[in-house]
């Protein structure tokens, strides 16, 4: 299946196969750490790094509003992955597709990289807010381990969980979902993970192409 609903904090939410969340009262889409300009940034450093992120990015959102009723995007920080992600092609990419989408709300709560990078431009018409942002019974936050009221929904992490059969292993992105917080994946391309182990209450769900499957007990 493409999408999970779980309850969190008495709100039905989607988690979504291409590592989103859906929260449907709000049609809000929630994005983690989708890191726009990395790879610019490493080919500023002289690493020789793909092109074409933040068109995959960009090509990422419109698939998710195609099929979900969204007015509103929440970004959980790292949304700018450094200073070179200012770069005049990467801006031109986003504010084309802003154009395509001028009524969709946006709203972005600063992470780490952001305080780096600076605050995106203002002609894409994001809410720039600190953590944590509070919306109903949530906490909207970059880093999951603040001591906040509300259940957190976070990022930071890019969680992946290394699943085993035999002698063969693969790292998939996942949503660690626990009592009093969420920790979304990566959103973003070229944004690597690090590995987890589930903390005791956690659960979590595999991200896997087309399909989220909550990870069988162990």
């Amino acid at each position: 299946m493409s999408a999970v609903p779980v309850l969190l904090a008495g709100e039905e939410v989607l988690l979504l196969a291409q590592k989103a969340l859906y929260w449907p009262r709000e049609r809000m889409l929630v994005i983690a750490d989708i890191h726009f300009g990395k790879a610019a940034s490493f080919r500023a450093l002289g690493v020789p790094v793909p092109r074409g992120t933040t068109t995959e990015n960009l090509a990422g959102l419109d698939a998710l509003l195609a099929v979900h009723d969204v007015r509103h995007i929440l970004f959980l920080g790292d949304f700018l992955h450094a200073r070179a992600a200012h770069a005049s092609s990467t801006l031109a990419a986003m504010l084309a597709w802003r154009t395509r989408h001028p009524t969709l709300a946006l709203t972005l709560v600063r992470g780490n990289h952001d305080k780096h990078a600076g605050d995106p431009s203002a002609q894409l018409g994001l809410a720039m807010v600190d953590e944590p942002h509070t919306l109903g019974p949530f906490a909207f936050c970059h880093h999951p381990d603040l001591a906040v009221d509300g259940y957190v929904l976070a990022g930071h992490v890019h969680p992946v969980y290394r699943l085993r059969s035999g002698r063969e292993s693969m790292r998939l992105p996942c949503f660690q979902v626990g009592p009093r917080r969420a920790i979304l994946p990566s959103f973003g391309s070229f944004t690597g993970g690090h590995e987890i182990v589930p903390a005791a209450g956690d659960m979590l769900y595999l991200a896997v192409e087309e399909s989220i499957f909550p990870l069988a007990s162990q």
